[in-house]
């Protein structure tokens, strides 16, 4: 799934926001374990994914939610 922008993110509920997190996290794993085993082919979606991750978390911790 591709990333999305601050506004997307800004624009959707905290449910929405933890169960996209919860993607992100579960993108990321599979895709560190690929390229651990040597089989990865995207690599630059990692860099993509924890920017994301890091922006899902801003959101939330601006909006009080403790993860």
């Amino acid at each position: 799934m591709p990333t999305r922008k601050v506004e997307e993110l800004r624009g959707m509920t905290n449910e929405e926001l933890l169960e996209r997190l919860r993607e992100v996290e579960k993108e990321f794993f599979l895709l560190e374990a690929k390229r651990l085993m040597g089989a990865a082919e995207k690599v630059h979606l990692n860099r993509e994914l924890r920017r994301e991750k890091a922006r899902i978390l801003t959101i939330l911790r601006e909006r009080g939610i403790k993860i």
